[in-house]
């Protein structure tokens, strides 16, 4: 090493964070001398162990991998002493960090949280912002402390949620946002330049959203809602765990959706079919009409609405539960 180059320790775990590594690992100044992730977890249906994104990137570039079950250990503790990493840098890891970690690197611990701070702390933050109709977002980096994204704010930058942007649009966004500005932050973390910036907390009950973990029940659709509302549900959680809802006690799968420009004849009850057609399945709400354009039944792979009427019989008059 050099005198101007820094020992880092990065902990991630999916592939958002796999830009950052990288980013991290190309910097002239920063020596990335181990990654922690997740213990690789048994996936598909062989539910063979496969490792996490940034573990697999990790071996590709000859980086020490740590996968310890718990970080707050104190045999991990000690472990990242011995290593003694100038700073750390975690980006989507999946556990809370202890104080006796945080304490470790003499520049502290950075996170690259995807929200604009304080608002949408917690675990899925780009969903939730989504799923309630933002209109822009972005990605802070801040210093650690025990909270629950709670330290001091260094970074961000913004970028507009469009009205049919979906999580893996944003989520490819925000990655590469990320990245960038880590690269900013750890330069100027290392010349002493970086200025921090205290979150305000006033109101923050009302102010800050927050963002818990999404379970598969997150996913229901709830009909009586605007088709606004539905249409953010359903593009917020394309990748997992998908919109759902049933009919005759099937369950399917919605994968798009486009707020109809027909408005609701007022008669139909909310999850009624109102019509079928080449543009898809037409669906009263609470608040106007949503088209159903992408749809998965139990057991068949995810199509276009007009494909799946092609060969199933849905008629108008049937009803979403």
């Amino acid at each position: 090493m050099t005198n101007k180059t820094i020992k880092a320790v990065f902990m991630g775990t999916p592939d958002f964070a796999v830009p950052c590594l990288k980013a991290l690992t190309e910097m002239e100044r920063v020596d990335v001398v181990g990654v922690v992730t997740q213990p690789d977890r048994p996936r598909g249906r062989g539910h063979k162990l496969t490792p996490s994104p940034v573990k697999s990137f990790a071996v590709e570039r000859g980086i020490d991998v740590y996968q310890p079950e718990r970080v707050k250990t104190d045999e991990f503790v000690t472990t990242l002493k011995k290593i003694a990493p100038d700073i750390i840098v975690v980006v989507a890891f999946g556990q809370i960090l202890s104080k006796a970690l945080l304490d470790v690197p003499r520049l502290g611990c950075v996170n690259v949280h995807a929200s604009l701070l304080p608002s949408y702390r917690g675990a899925a933050p780009m969903q939730w912002c989504i799923i309630n109709g933002e209109t822009k977002t972005g990605v802070t980096t801040m210093m650690m402390d025990v909270g629950l994204d709670t330290g001091d704010m260094l970074e961000r930058d913004e970028i507009e949620i469009t009205p049919d942007m979906t999580l893996e649009e944003l989520h490819d966004a925000l990655s590469k946002m990320g990245a960038r500005l880590l690269v900013s932050t750890v330069n100027a973390l290392i010349d002493g330049t970086a200025k921090r910036e205290k979150q305000d907390d006033t109101g923050v009950k009302e102010n800050a959203r927050y963002s818990p973990m999404l379970t598969s029940e997150t996913g229901h659709i709830d009909w009586t809602k605007s088709a606004k509302s539905i249409h953010d549900l359903v593009r917020a959680l394309d990748s997992w765990p998908g919109a759902y809802s049933s009919m005759d006690g099937k369950k399917y799968k919605i994968w798009r959706t486009k707020v109809s420009v027909v408005a609701s004849d007022g008669a139909s009850v909310a999850g009624e079919i109102v019509a079928v057609g080449k543009d898809g399945i037409d669906v009263a709400t609470g608040d106007g009409v949503i088209t159903i354009t992408e749809i998965q039944a139990p057991g068949k792979k995810r199509m276009s609405a007009a494909d799946y009427l092609r060969g199933h019989a849905i008629t108008v008059g049937s009803k979403f539960e």
